[in-house]
């Protein structure tokens, strides 16, 4: 049994990646209804949640299915990273998340994110100031390094856990390497396999089919794995691998019916959530992933990405719906 703290997590947790503008409540409560054993929000700026910013303070928003919970947070200064982790703590999730993996320039190059493995003392640093601070469990989200040159996640690991962190994920990519290439876990399967560590280690990166999740899972002994960008618009992932690692058997894979249905459900909580013009907006990065791989469907996708008309994006799905035997699933 893996647990964080006394979250029980079943006996291989599969993790919901926080993902900026993706891992929102809509998305999260499809991933939960599909297998998803704990999910994190997406990344909230420290300063952001200080200055009471509606963004930041929306990404807050947690409900009592999704549980267990975390909410992930991102920033550079020590003072504020704690403000913000007293704020979540309020707001009562299961856990309290620090990022310090995402590579994008404007949170990395202002020393957030991954940006901090440049400067491993103040990471360490930071993580003890939120650990002492907060009653939650702190769980941290990293890459390999900064760079080939800088991959210390092995001793970086064994300090954040000194510190008192109580699960660590990791990305099997440097900052340099952002999402390109392809991710290289044997670091991670160091980390793990350290005799020193005590706490969970979680893999991520490029898992994306139920076999590559039980070869990993058999190589590099990971206690769980995160998954990200698989489960944009394919929030069965989550139940296709559990069934596959349980009963080295494939499920079936999701009708176009039901794909049309889930990309109804993640729209109609979107736009309650978000508002009529976000929530339509937010889910057309959504729909290429939810009908990938059906035949004859060019037209109708075409219509639910450029239309801004609820009813319209309903209309076009039913019909899909209606219309299944003209489609066809490779």
């Amino acid at each position: 049994m893996v647990k964080i703290r006394d979250i029980e997590l079943g006996e291989f947790p599969l993790l919901l990646a926080p993902m900026e503008d993706v891992s929102d409540p809509p998305f999260r409560a499809l991933c939960k209804k599909h297998g998803a054993d704990l999910m994190y929000t997406e990344f909230i700026s420290s300063e952001g949640l200080i200055r009471d910013a509606a963004k930041s303070v929306q990404k807050l928003d947690i409900y009592e299915y999704e549980r267990p919970v975390g909410i992930q947070i991102f920033g550079y200064d020590i003072e504020s990273m704690k403000q913000a982790a007293q704020i979540i703590e309020k707001t009562n999730p299961d856990i309290i998340d620090i990022n310090y993996g995402c590579p994008v320039k404007k949170v990395a190059c202002k020393g957030a994110g991954a940006g901090i493995l440049q400067d491993i003392p103040k990471m360490v640093k930071m993580t003890e100031e939120i650990v002492k601070i907060t009653n939650l469990p702190v769980t941290v989200k990293t890459r390999l390094g900064w760079d080939d040159s800088t991959k210390y996640v092995v001793e970086t690991a064994e300090r954040l856990q000194d510190v008192g962190i109580e699960a660590i994920s990791i990305h099997g990519r440097t900052r340099k390497q952002m999402y390109k290439g392809e991710a290289d876990w044997t670091l991670i399967g160091d980390v793990k396999n350290n005799p020193r560590m005590r706490i969970p280690v979680f893999g991520n990166g490029d898992i994306d089919s139920p076999e590559k999740a039980k070869e990993y899972r058999n190589r590099y002994g990971v206690d769980g794995i995160m998954i990200g960008r698989a489960s944009i618009g394919y929030p069965w992932i989550f139940r296709e691998i559990r069934h596959f690692l349980t009963t080295g058997e494939h499920l079936e894979k999701p009708t176009i019916s039901e794909r049309v249905q889930a990309a109804k459900d993640h729209l109609e909580m979107s736009v309650k959530w978000k508002g009529m013009k976000l929530g339509i907006a937010e889910m057309k990065r959504h729909y290429a992933n939810y009908f990938k791989g059906i035949s004859h469907i060019k037209e109708y996708r075409m219509k639910l990405v450029t239309s801004f008309d609820y009813d319209e994006i309903m209309e076009t799905l039913s019909y899909i719906q209606q219309h299944e035997h003209e489609f066809e699933l490779a």
